[in-house]
């Protein structure tokens, strides 16, 4: 998903749309989208809560990026879209990031998913699932987290993730002892992973039980069959990576769901009692009845080459390398550089969290974002930086602050009236600020 950093949302507007042509809000086909609604309303029905405990059905909102028309599966709470053919429609204020997450607005929480949705039936159907599980996750018990995760851009970090990876996909492959072979394989590695970071046992259980679980639940109620979730999961284990320009983000949305079919596998109710503070992978090795898993390296490098560890090492090497250099460039842009900052008190990111880059203790660079405060709307096409206590962001300075709207290399700055660009404390930077009465 594209996830959406805080709950606070300040909305500056709402417009009416302009009047639809034929069957279609400007992109979005309204036959489709009530499709759609009805696909995700039954496939709700189906499960009738018998996953979570509870029912997940809400209300949707489909939102096209490019020009932020919204159509709605019902009426809001304060009545300000606009029926229409047996949906509802409006326009999406530039204070809330498009994004596929749970979004509070017009005083209706829905379930947000960006338009047009995936073509191949289960990716679309576990989208509507996982994002449903995001609006609910919280009343779950499981609170959204936003770890950083840092440890899985470092060379050792991916290498042992994606050995993981390819355990867990030989584990799903296989029956009995094989299985549970490439389990205890998988969860070698996982242990070994978590030697190289104090606080990587912490921060990956956050995710996967954020992220993790959304992607398990949408796959697990998309309403393919067993050996259909199966057969996806290991597919995207064995070549999502290669897609994937960082792992910190977006590592659990392959990682949980592959944990949850296994533990599926093992006939216990593993979902039952589960809490925040729990493992995947210890929860697998009890139910699979596997032995203690020590962090052993020698072994790890053994098993590592049932599945071609050296040839992944050798290229994860040589890909190192060339983000060292890419770092480097980063760093002397968004940090030594001249930069102009922008205070962050109520911050709204939309972000690719295939495209997340730490930049060590400063903080953290996302590339391709857009992000909302109280002085206007930031689109950061070439990257934008915040710094770890999330109090500021970080762009790179242009030659000279042209006039509203300020531009810079890769990014566009909107800002809302009362604030401006003054001199910031370090020599050569800039900072907004509200206007000087």
């Amino acid at each position: 998903m594209m996830t959406t950093a805080s709950l606070v949302l300040s909305l500056l507007f709402f417009t009416q749309p302009q009047e639809a042509k034929g069957s279609t809000a400007r992109g979005i086909d309204l036959d489709q989208a009530r499709s759609l609604f009805n696909l995700a309303k039954e496939l709700c029905l189906r499960d009738a809560g018998r996953l979570w405990g509870q029912p997940l059905s809400g209300p949707w909102l489909f939102v096209d990026p490019a020009t932020r028309q919204v159509v709605a599966s019902q009426a809001d709470a304060e009545g300000q879209l606009r029926e229409a053919q047996g949906v509802f429609l409006g326009q999406l204020p530039a204070s809330i990031p498009a994004a596929n997450t749970s979004v509070k607005w017009l005083g209706t929480t829905w379930v947000m998913v960006l338009w047009p949705l995936p073509e191949k039936p289960i990716v679309r159907r576990s989208l509507l699932m996982h994002e449903t599980w995001h609006r609910l996750q919280a009343d779950l018990g499981f609170p959204a987290t936003n770890p950083k995760n840092a440890h899985l851009e470092t060379l050792e970090g991916r290498y042992w993730l994606q050995m993981e990876w390819r355990a867990l996909a030989a584990a799903l492959s296989a029956k009995d002892e094989a299985r549970r072979q490439a389990a205890a394989d998988a969860l070698l590695f996982r242990a070994v992973r978590r030697e190289f970071a104090s606080h990587a046992r912490i921060e990956e259980r956050q995710l996967e039980m954020h992220e993790g679980l959304a992607e398990y639940t949408g796959i697990h109620l998309s309403g393919c069959g067993q050996d259909e979730q199966q057969s996806f999961v290991v597919q995207e284990l064995r070549e999502r990576p290669a897609r994937l320009d960082s792992f910190s983000r977006s590592f659990a949305y392959l990682s949980g769901p592959a944990y949850g079919l296994l533990l599926e596998e093992t006939a216990h109710p593993w979902r039952t009692g589960l809490k925040p503070d729990h493992d995947l992978g210890e929860r697998l090795r009890v139910f699979m009845n596997l032995p203690e898993i020590h962090p052993d390296m020698n072994q790890a490098k053994s098993r590592a080459e049932m599945y071609e560890g050296s040839k992944l090492y050798q290229a994860e090497r040589e890909r190192d390398e060339r983000r060292q250099k890419e770092l480097a460039k980063y760093e002397q842009q968004f940090i030594k550089g001249s930069v102009l900052i922008l205070p962050l008190k109520k911050m709204q990111i939309q972000l690719n969290p295939n495209r997340v880059f730490s930049l060590g203790e400063e903080g953290t660079l996302y590339l391709d974002a857009r992000l909302s405060d109280e002085w206007g709307v930031l689109s950061a096409k070439g990257g934008v930086f915040i710094a770890k206590d999330f109090k500021r962001a970080m762009v790179p300075l242009p030659k000279e602050l042209q006039p509203r709207p300020l531009r810079g290399e890769g990014w566009e700055l909107q800002l809302e009236p009362g604030w401006e660009p003054q001199a910031a404390e370090r020599n050569g930077d800039w900072r907004i600020g509200r206007t000087a009465k």
